[in-house]
């Protein structure tokens, strides 16, 4: 059974933001640094961060020869079998660093071309030049130095979705950046059949198919060297029936007959351009997964029908408001996925004195989002969302209060989701005026935007949302 299933959420894989997992089994994803690194939310920059922090720190120790203490760090890179990730078959294992030998997985890397040169600079390269490292290691050695951050994502969602804590369990080792060590703690865990499990945000995890030795070699290395024989008219050249030269692919691999991942950085030593090369190349192509990718075997449609008939049997009125939340939550999920992520619900600011509703990081590359920031320098590094379960419609003093959650830190952006505005020309108004006075910019969103942007999705219309949203807020900063 997979998490929304253990504790009844109703939700499939489209409506939360974590790896809907099955605790007795492997999910076959990995966290991906490569990935992780390219993500502006400020999750994933915090959890970049520890990723380079020890790294930077790992690689210093052993250009300083201390290898003792670059073991020590090494060795608590245990099996990761928290977040259910990864390659094992039956129940999770994990297949880290400490699954195996560990000296002799350290003696590998520290003997290493790529190490001794000094220039092996992401912990993604591990994977294409150092042997004994693959896909599976580099996640579980990722899911090790970020568990800090992976501890409180988990949190944050147990507590959005109403899954029950533990209190006071054991977790570590947690990378500390600032000692620049392994620590232990005690922290409410979650925690299925006396297993402690963390939950692993969708937009973090992939195949691991972009940034690989194989792209690498394939379709940058030899297409290098096809260049440079055909170039010099080296033995290898063909020519097909019209005299045009090549040489296949074929050739090349059989004539490198030592080919390794060691001939590899060999080989980008000599050519850092084809390496740079492939670096841009890769970086145009890395994104987080769609969440098809992720459950293949859901039918969005159906989802999608789920959701608007759930949405319109919630009943307007105090008593259904967390039902409306939480609607609202995996509707935004499914719409916005990846470019707003890491929801929580009933965030405290000033000191406990007020509580935003729901509170999402600003994930996004390109459209709405993006342009909000980049364009129109609107600050929204958090998206804040108030819902509103009224049967009637909401006036100044709701606007009043979604004024009063927004800060150029937090964000100059708010949604308020509501049931149905009957004077929406006269609201839109009242957030223009708030737009000129420099409260923020506050947009309405009516269970018809909500349902209507649902089925255009369904159409495969997958930025609706964003259109409604941007045509908002033309109509209140342009007027």
């Amino acid at each position: 059974m997979k998490i929304t299933e253990i504790f009844k959420l109703e939700k499939s894989q489209f409506e939360v933001d974590f790896v809907d997992i099955d605790p007795d089994l492997d999910t076959r994803l990995f966290v991906d640094p490569y990935l992780l690194g390219f993500r502006i939310d400020r999750w994933s920059v915090e959890a970049a961060s520890l990723v380079r922090s020890y790294f930077s720190h790992f690689l210093k120790l052993i250009a300083e020869g201390k290898n003792d203490a670059a073991f020590e760090l090494f060795s608590h890179l245990h099996e990761p079998n928290e977040t259910c990730l990864g390659l094992s078959s039956g129940k999770p294992r994990g297949n880290g660093v400490g699954s195996e030998d560990a000296k002799r997985l350290f003696d590998s890397i520290i003997q290493s071309k790529a190490i001794k040169s000094g220039n092996i600079a992401d912990l993604e390269d591990f994977r294409l030049f150092i042997p004994g490292i693959g896909k599976d290691k580099i996640s579980d050695v990722t899911t090790n130095i970020i568990r800090g951050k992976l501890l409180e994502y988990t949190q944050e969602q147990c507590r959005l979705h109403g899954i029950p804590l533990t209190q006071g369990i054991a977790v570590g080792p947690i990378w500390d950046p600032i000692r620049l060590n392994w620590i232990s703690d005690y922290c409410d865990s979650l925690v299925i059949n006396g297993k402690r499990i963390l939950l692993t945000p969708k937009s973090i995890v992939s195949f691991c198919k972009i940034y690989t030795p194989e792209v690498y070699y394939n379709k940058h290395v030899l297409e290098y060297l096809q260049h440079e024989h055909i170039r010099m008219g080296s033995i290898w050249v063909e020519h097909r029936k019209d005299g045009s030269p090549f040489v296949s692919k074929k050739t090349l691999k059989e004539s490198v007959v030592d080919y390794s991942k060691e001939w590899l950085f060999d080989f980008t030593e000599k050519h850092p351009e084809v390496f740079k090369s492939f670096k841009e190349t890769q970086a145009l192509a890395v994104k987080s997964l769609d969440n098809e990718s992720i459950d293949p075997d859901l039918d969005i449609g159906k989802v999608i029908d789920h959701l608007v008939v759930h949405l319109q049997s919630i009943t307007p009125g105090s008593s259904d408001a967390s039902s409306y939340h939480r609607a609202i939550v995996g509707i935004i999920e499914i719409l916005l996925y990846p470019n707003v992520c890491n929801p929580v619900l009933e965030q405290e600011i000033n000191q406990g004195r007020k509580r935003i509703d729901i509170y999402y990081s600003n994930a996004a590359r390109d459209g709405f989002f993006y342009s909000l920031h980049m364009i129109h320098k609107i600050p929204c590094a958090y998206i804040i969302v108030e819902c509103k379960n009224y049967s009637k419609d909401i006036r100044n003093p709701e606007l009043d209060q979604m004024i009063g959650r927004l800060t150029v830190n937090r964000g100059k952006l708010g949604i308020i989701a509501c049931r149905t505005i009957d004077n929406k020309k006269l609201f839109l108004e009242r957030c223009r005026d708030s737009f000129r006075d420099d409260h923020g910019l506050i947009l309405p969103l009516t269970d018809e935007d909500f349902i209507e942007s649902l089925k255009e999705l369904k159409k495969g219309n997958a930025r609706h949302l964003e259109t409604l949203l941007s045509n908002l807020k033309d109509a209140i900063i342009m007027s």
